[in-house]
């Protein structure tokens, strides 16, 4: 599905979005650590709570930058933006799955 042939805005935020990931990944860690040294149920399901929430906050970031940048942008071609709006669909369909 190739969308827009610009700069895309995952590029622009790469930096950000990359911080995100890895803080994602220290979480993921996190619940690797506690599920080893067997911490209580509790902590374990704090831990994969914490997880869920960044990797939700991560999801949302891009969503939001692919409906402003793909969707609602003033120059983006009618087919394009119904191209870009089917692809969220998808997206969240699979994501609420």
């Amino acid at each position: 599905m190739g969308i827009d042939v610009r700069v895309g805005h995952t590029v622009r935020s790469k930096r950000r979005l990359l911080n995100r990931v890895r803080r994602l990944a220290g979480q993921v860690r996190a619940v690797e650590r506690a599920l080893e040294e067997e911490e209580k149920c509790g902590r374990v399901l704090q831990t994969l709570s914490a997880a869920r929430g960044a990797l939700t906050a991560l999801l949302a970031e891009v969503v939001e930058g692919h409906v402003w940048e793909h969707v609602a942008a003033r120059d983006v071609k009618p087919r394009d933006r119904a191209e870009a709006a089917k692809e969220l669909v998808e997206i969240v369909r699979a994501y609420l799955k």
